[in-house]
């Protein structure tokens, strides 16, 4: 009886501790998404400012409206960029969140 209550303590410390280190790295993770999010907010809106101001200098409707097509052909690619990286960060985040259960239920078997 002594021997299954120690197992048994034993295996809620080590869970305990799995547990905390995937909400160490969750937490890391999360941070680092919150950061590139900001990262990417600020420049979309400066750029944003920056085409607006000049499509409203330009001096005629075609020199607007190819301001606004370039600023719309990098707004979009900046997207794409954006959405790949926060993708790679958020599988990050999965992986190194796992990875504490994965080394305890290899012990456990």
């Amino acid at each position: 009886m002594l021997q299954s209550f120690e197992n048994a303590s034993k295996f809620n410390k080590e869970f305990i501790d799995t547990g905390l280190k995937s909400f160490a790295s969750v937490s890391k993770g999360a941070q680092a998404i919150a950061v590139e999010a900001t990262d990417y907010t600020k420049k979309s809106f400066e750029a944003g400012a920056a085409a607006l101001e000049k499509v409203l200098s330009a001096g005629s409707v075609e020199k607007a409206l190819e301001i606004q097509a370039d600023y719309a052909k990098r707004s979009y690619e900046g997207f794409v960029a954006e959405a790949t990286k926060l993708g790679e960060l958020y599988a990050d985040l999965a992986k190194e969140a796992y990875l504490p259960f994965e080394s305890a239920l290899a012990k456990s078997k």
